[in-house]
């Protein structure tokens, strides 16, 4: 499963996500004039995901990316993430 905001709501991306086997959870773009039906509910869960990054990006270092490998920067990631759950 694939959420995403109104702005990733091309047909393109769609036959993407198909192919690789998964469903599309977007909302449809206001000028669409063939709509896809939308889980609304699924759809809601987004929310969560975005909150989720928005409290991640409030650690300096995940917001500014100051480690220089990829396994460095998951690994402050983790830890951030580790320190929320704390609280």
């Amino acid at each position: 499963m694939v959420m995403a905001a109104t702005a990733y709501d091309a047909n393109a991306l769609r036959k993407i996500i198909a192919a690789k086997g998964a469903s599309a959870v977007i909302s449809n773009n206001p000028s669409r004039a063939l709509k896809y039906p939308l889980d609304k509910n699924l759809y809601g869960h987004r929310h969560l995901v975005e909150c989720c990054f928005s409290k991640l990006k409030q650690f300096r270092r995940v917001a500014t990316r100051f480690a220089k490998t990829a396994q460095n920067y998951r690994a402050i990631v983790t830890l951030a993430a580790i320190i929320l759950c704390l609280r």
